[in-house]
């Protein structure tokens, strides 16, 4: 195996200067409208949900998904074979050229390369079609009884969603954005707390480790001493980015150069994560 020593100055230039960002927002608070905040001629969309309604009139280019086989596909093809795995696996170097033939054709590689961003609508949706993929498999059925096992069917799907989202977490060169419901829960003690809604709890716990940034997406209006206050009710979108923030909402920030509060512009918010921007902004709180 041959070493590749990336310099400082490499690590800044845009081959390598790259993010993986989850956003995390309740349903109808316009997570899907925040492709129009990035460059259409740089940005694919993976739209797992059908959900372009909100975004007819954006420029840029949507790959529709039906299954989770097909977005693993799309997903060897963007970041290419992973040198760690078996040749003959899904991620291994002869799936990956089998792909690339059957695709040959079609022009999806050259199309995938030529894109920048990819933003992926909805993790969500992804782990509800991985847990459709995952009870056909063999691991989802006793060897003994032969019946469904829940469990063999929630592990494969861990399994497979974290493999996924970390291949295309290494893909060199791209930045990935996964959006995905915001779940309000409230339990018998009437204590509210906001969580990440997808099967399973795997990819749940492991996906704050994965990637670089986890935003949350909240309404707010102001209070009488002009602060950010949480209110489903209000109309001003902001995009939390800050853990232990004063709302507990799902928030990290790894490149330090974000304010606890950030407009819902991902061009900019991915300026000042590159430090393409000043550390401070006029909307900032």
């Amino acid at each position: 195996m041959t070493f590749r020593i990336i310099s400082a100055d490499e690590r800044l230039s845009a081959a390598e200067n790259k993010t993986s960002l989850a956003i995390f927002g309740p349903p109808g608070v316009g997570k899907t409208t925040l492709l129009k905040s990035l460059p259409a001629e740089e940005t694919v969309c993976l739209d797992l949900e059908a959900g372009m309604k909100s975004v007819q009139d954006w420029r840029g280019a949507s790959i529709p998904v039906r299954s989770f086989a097909d977005f693993r596909d799309l997903v060897v093809l963007i970041g290419g074979p992973d040198p760690a795995q078996h040749p003959k696996s899904w991620y291994g170097a002869e799936y990956h050229a089998w792909l690339q033939a059957q695709h040959r054709d079609s022009g999806i590689e050259a199309f995938l390369a030529s894109k920048r961003i990819v933003f992926v609508d909805s993790i969500t949706d992804l782990t509800r079609q991985a847990m459709a993929y995952a009870r056909q498999q063999p691991e989802a059925f006793s060897e003994r009884t032969g019946k469904p096992d829940v469990r063999g069917a929630y592990g494969l799907l861990g399994r497979e969603v974290i493999q996924a989202l970390k291949h295309l977490q290494h893909a060199r060169g791209k930045t990935v954005i996964f959006v995905g419901v915001l779940e309000k829960v409230t339990d018998e003690f009437g204590t509210v707390t906001w969580q990440p809604q997808m099967e399973g709890s795997k990819t749940g716990r492991e996906l704050p480790g994965i990637v670089d940034q986890v935003v949350s997406m909240q309404l707010f209006a102001h209070d009488a001493e002009g602060d950010w206050v949480l209110d489903e009710t209000a109309s001003e979108r902001r995009l939390v980015c800050k853990s232990g923030n004063p709302w507990s909402l799902p928030a990290k920030d790894r490149s330090g150069r974000l304010d606890m509060t950030e407009p819902p512009d991902l061009g900019t918010l991915l300026a000042r994560i590159d430090g393409r921007a000043p550390t401070k902004t006029p909307f900032a709180s």
